[in-house]
């Protein structure tokens, strides 16, 4: 048999947990609060196919679609992320060319681990954080080390005594509405974080895909727009905010970092496909995703609301959750007498529910009684009966 790489092994744990919940896709007797996956009816399935055929009709830009491009991405999209994504988070006069156009947000950390993560390398994390990033690390065999959280994000204290105890390398932090936990990090620690950036001279990678779908309270700027030394890395991507599908993110760093990016893109993929950059950059350019945007908060705060009544509701008394200011998913940790989340996937059949267990998203062995439920592709009714068949399976266990 042929022998895998030590890698493929080391990510192993974590495959599994996302590979359960794509798995669940499509099977229509499953309601799926697995994914993060934003509502059919936020999708702009007419816009993008009119802008199609106008690239292939009167635009007259077939051409510039189908041929090879700049690794870069096309201008009029870095354009877009400088003068309209990056000012809303605090960052102004950000030039075009310190941005890259990447295939998704994840690319954007599979190529910063490319550039700075050897074996063995230790990346301090958000307690818990995003399964697939964690995957991601794991796949470059860094070591996770997790930094304590609170309501309001890393606890700087428990930052600083974690990079002095394992000397790290790079700090993993998404502030807005944090996947899975659904805090977001105060203004006055994105500025810490940025400035323990500078002064230990250490890579803080930025991601921040769901700013855009904040419902309560005001945006704060991003940790990069505090970065007086290029150290913070921003990764943002359009899947959340206009189609996943698509599969356009954008990273934006200092020059000698988005050089370096610039090469691993060249070895790894050339560039982002470019019919999807334009079809992202033309939603903009015509004036339509502002309004497109308005629509979806207001979809998703409905979509909230139906899934806070029916957590408060159903799940069982001691059931803790706390609702976000926007995003897509509710964190919900479960009385420490309900069953281990993890197992409960195995039973997914008998009550007609997935979600994503909570140790999928701890490297320390936590998060056996909590789970992830992300209800943006569902209607309130479904998200209603979701988690009523849900809380009523778990108080029959217990």
């Amino acid at each position: 048999m042929m022998k895998y790489a030590e890698r493929m092994n080391t990510m192993a744990d974590f495959a599994n947990v996302t590979r359960l919940a794509y798995d669940a896709t499509g099977n229509a007797e499953i309601i799926n609060f697995a994914l993060g996956c934003p509502a059919d009816e936020t999708l702009p399935v007419e816009a993008a196919g009119e802008i199609l055929a106008d690239i292939f009709g009167k635009d007259k830009r077939g051409l510039e679609a189908l041929k090879y491009n700049n690794p870069r991405g096309i201008l009029q999209l870095r354009k877009i992320a400088a003068e309209i994504m990056l000012p809303k988070r605090g960052v102004m006069d950000a030039d075009p060319a310190n941005i890259l156009i990447t295939t998704g947000g994840l690319e954007t950390l599979n190529f910063v681990c490319q550039l700075f993560i050897n074996k063995g390398d230790v990346v301090l994390i958000e307690s818990p954080t995003f399964m697939q990033a964690i995957q991601i690390f794991k796949m470059f065999e860094a070591e996770c080390i997790p930094v304590e959280c609170d309501e309001h994000g890393m606890i700087i204290e428990d930052l600083k005594a974690k990079y002095e105890q394992y000397h790290a390398k790079m700090v993993y932090v998404i502030p807005s509405f944090q996947n899975p936990s659904g805090t977001t990090t105060s203004l006055e620690r994105r500025k810490a974080i940025a400035e323990f950036g500078s002064e230990h001279d250490i890579v803080i990678l930025e991601d921040d895909p769901y700013v855009e779908l904040r419902q309560r309270n005001e945006n704060l700027p991003s940790i990069k727009s505090f970065d007086k030394t290029g150290n913070v890395i921003f990764a943002d991507s359009f899947s959340k905010c206009v189609a996943p599908g698509l599969r356009v993110g954008y990273v934006y760093a200092d020059a000698e970092t988005i050089y370096r990016i610039y090469d691993a893109k060249t070895a790894t993929n050339s560039h982002t496909s470019v019919i999807p950059q334009m079809i992202v950059a033309e939603y903009f350019a015509r004036g339509l995703y502002e309004e497109h945007i308005e629509k979806a908060r207001e979809i998703y705060r409905v979509k909230f609301d139906a899934a806070t009544a029916a957590l408060e509701k159903y799940m069982p008394e001691g059931t803790k959750f706390q609702r976000p200011d926007g995003g897509l998913f509710y964190w919900v940790e479960l009385p420490e007498n309900a069953p281990d989340t993890t197992e409960m996937t195995k039973h997914v059949s008998e009550f007609g529910v997935n979600y994503t267990p909570g140790a999928g998203f701890f490297v320390n062995g936590k998060g056996h009684n909590c789970m992830r439920l992300s209800f943006g592709s569902m209607s309130p009714e479904v998200i209603t009966q979701g988690i009523k068949q849900l809380g009523e399976y778990i108080k029959s266990k217990m």
